[in-house]
């Protein structure tokens, strides 16, 4: 997700490493990088004119100031920070202010229109607001069925509403028109606050499309329009936008596979051109993905500076009253492969491996194009699944025969279960360590008790030479953290060794004398 953004932003911050100041010269060539990414990821082109142009006016007219903060927290800032937070302040004011509330009735069911083109997550998205309306704020909705013309959009709907524990209405032989109509009389009997209309969408915008969707609103008088739009489409998810506002005057918009583009343009030329706001982001295919939209967060990760409010709401979803004490006897060394197979558990509740990752605020120090494969943790609990009861809880040794008997259970070869006890070791030596220096920065978070310094840690995995079990290095390598437990499970960003001249001549030699052999 933002990958060319953020490596546009990324290599634009190279360029003023070790300059002295911000003037005309450096900042020309830095935006000019900036530039290309956004054309490159399809942020519309007055939307990028005009976000360079305020970047530019901002970093040529203020004083850098090269130091923050006071005391113990003082520390230096460079012209490059200073430039990059430019950029954040100025894509957080893209794409916000936000509101993220919806419209409700006093003396009726709300009611929500839910519109959009085909093949955009419209009714997928239906789902998971009904999902995030009865978590977040109590109501009780009721789905409607108004999508006669696409195959199997009523029963998807049906097998939505009963994922989600709400009725569905629908009616055969009715027009879309009609069938909402009637619905406002079912959720009265049913006694539903919420109505949510599931309206048909086309491959594109089309007069019969808008008219019947016109008829709709006329009729039922929504008190939300939110459209529901593909991140994917790029500079056509904001003329889609603006056609759907012109005719039925929206009150936001649902980004949807945000998490499957690498471009994300959309994101950034809705708000501007529309003037209307991105409410909520759905990502992924599980219905509890429905986020709020934070300009912040999301310009944060744009930058590679992840997103730590949103990793903290992803963990509180998925947490448990267990979760600061496994955070502690983490801390103290004393966790076993119990303990760290619930931590996968957790990791894989909280959505897609590599969305989780774009969250830490550590981005610099992941490998450019590394492979975050999510399979990689089922894998890993395939061998602790193959451990007895003692050896998990770390009352049997894990010596060679044992190893052999667990690489034949969990399908994984015997050098990728001695790696993986290697890692989960001096994982376990290093935390120990660590927890015994904690202060106090990290220690708001739930948890994560009071570690504090980010740098320390990712020191003592250099030192050690071994990270997370599943590491394919230390900690500056993070993405082979969860990326596998060695060559042979995927870890694919760890370097591979050079050998020597001698080496391999000596090899090339015994490589020709063996098909000599052969041939004989």
């Amino acid at each position: 997700m933002f990958d060319v953004l953020s490596d546009g932003f990324r290599d634009a911050k190279l360029k003023l490493k070790g300059k002295a100041v911000l003037n005309e010269s450096n900042v020309k060539e830095a935006l000019e990088t900036v530039r290309k990414s956004l054309l490159d990821a399809d942020v519309e082109y007055s939307v990028t004119k005009t976000f360079l142009k305020n970047v530019s006016d901002k970093a040529l007219g203020q004083e850098v100031a090269t130091r923050a903060g006071a005391g113990a927290s003082r520390m230096s800032v460079s012209p490059a920070d200073h430039f990059i937070q430019i950029c954040h302040q100025e894509l957080e004011a893209l794409m916000g202010p936000v509101n993220t509330d919806l419209t409700y009735a006093t003396n009726r069911p709300t009611v929500i229109m839910m519109v959009g083109l085909q093949g955009s997550g419209k009714t997928t998205s239906t789902g998971k607001l009904a999902r995030y309306l009865i978590d977040k704020h109590k109501k009780k909705p009721l789905l409607v069925a108004a999508d006669i013309y696409r195959p199997a959009a009523v029963q998807q709907l049906k097998v939505l509403g009963e994922r989600v524990g709400v009725p569905v209405f629908h009616k055969e032989n009715a027009s879309p028109v009609e069938i909402c109509r009637e619905a406002v009389q079912k959720a009265y009997d049913l006694g539903r606050d919420v109505i949510i209309l599931d309206t048909a969408g086309r491959l594109t915008i089309d007069e019969a499309l808008m008219k019947e969707l016109v008829d709709i609103k006329a009729q039922n008088k929504p008190d939300n329009i939110l459209l529901v739009c593909d991140a994917m489409m790029g500079q056509d998810a904001v003329t889609t936008a603006k056609a759907f506002d012109t005719s039925l005057n929206l009150s936001g918009v649902i980004m949807t596979k945000l998490d499957g583009d690498a471009r994300g343009g959309a994101a950034l030329s809705i708000k501007e051109v529309t003037g209307k706001p991105i409410k909520f982001l759905g990502m992924g295919e599980d219905l509890d993905r429905l986020e709020e939209f934070r300009p912040e967060g999301l310009a944060s990760r744009i930058l590679g500076m992840g997103d730590v409010v949103g990793l903290m709401e992803d963990f509180q979803k998925v947490s448990t009253g267990d979760q600061e004490e496994q955070a502690m006897k983490m801390l103290q060394g004393q966790f076993s492969y119990i303990d760290f197979y619930k931590q996968i558990e957790m990791i894989q509740k909280m959505g897609s491996l590599k969305d989780l990752i774009a969250k830490l605020p550590m981005q610099d120090m992941i490998p450019k194009g590394a492979n975050i494969d999510d399979r990689e943790l089922t894998k890993i609990k395939a061998v602790i699944d193959s451990m007895t009861k003692r050896e998990r809880i770390g009352m049997d040794d894990l010596n060679k025969s044992r190893m052999t008997r667990i690489s034949k259970g969990s399908g994984r070869g015997l050098k990728e279960i001695e790696e993986l006890h290697k890692r989960f070791m001096s994982m376990r030596q290093m935390m120990g360590m660590f927890g015994k220096n904690m202060g106090g920065m990290l220690g708001k978070i739930p948890g994560m008790g009071t570690l504090n310094n980010l740098n320390n840690l990712r020191k003592m995995g250099q030192s050690m030479g071994g990270g997370m079990p599943g590491m394919g290095g230390g900690m500056p390598d993070m993405a082979s953290m969860f990326g596998g437990m060695g060559a042979g499970m995927g870890a694919g960003a760890a370097p591979k060794q050079t050998l020597d001249r001698d080496k391999q001549k000596k090899m090339r030699k015994d490589a020709k004398k063996a098909r000599k052999k052969n041939r004989k």
